[in-house]
C-alpha cells in the first residue's frame, strides 16, 4: 500500500513566541495526517457514526524545532492492532535539500468507536486488512 505523507501548512498562528511550531500544535497535525491517511484508506465513503474513532493516547517525541518557513511532511504508519484498538504513529520530516531531517516522533492509541450505539466496538476488517500492510514508521 502507497501512502502518501500530509504535507501541513505552517501557519503563522502555529508559531510561537520563540519563533518555531509550538508543541501542543503538533497534535493538530497528527490529527490532519491522520484524516489524511483515512481518506486515502476510505475515501469519503465511510459511515464515521457507526464506524469511528476516540483518540485514547497521544504522545510525541520532539527531535527538532519547525519553523514558519519550513517544508514539513509526515509519515503515517500502524505500530499495533488490537481487538478494539490500534496505535497510529507518525515520523514529523523537514525538507531540507532534498534530505528529510526528523523534527519528531509520535503515536496515537485509537480505539474503535459506534458512535450511534456509543460503544467501542471491533476494529473494521476493512481497516485491519490495511493496517496489517501498513509497517510502522517509527521502528
Amino acid at each position: 500500500m502507497n501512502i502518501v505523507p500530509y504535507t501541513p501548512e505552517i501557519r503563522f498562528a502555529d508559531i510561537d513566541a520563540m519563533g518555531h511550531v509550538n508543541n501542543a500544535t503538533y497534535l493538530t497535525y497528527f490529527e490532519q495526517a491522520r484524516m489524511h491517511f483515512f481518506h486515502q484508506l476510505v475515501g469519503g465513503r465511510w459511515d464515521w457514526k457507526q464506524h469511528g474513532i476516540l483518540v485514547a493516547r497521544n504522545e510525541v517525541d520532539y527531535k527538532r524545532s519547525i519553523l514558519l518557513r519550513d517544508k514539513v511532511k509526515i509519515y503515517v504508519g500502524c505500530k499495533h492492532i488490537g481487538t478494539k484498538s490500534f496505535t497510529m504513529d507518525y515520523k514529523v520530516v523537514i525538507v531540507e535539500n532534498d534530505q528529510e531531517v526528523i523534527a519528531s516522533t509520535g503515536a496515537s492509541v485509537l480505539v474503535s468507536f459506534n458512535h450511534a450505539e456509543q460503544k467501542t466496538a471491533p476494529v473494521p476488517d476493512e481497516w485491519r486488512a490495511m493496517f496489517e500492510k501498513l509497517p510502522s514508521v517509527t521502528s
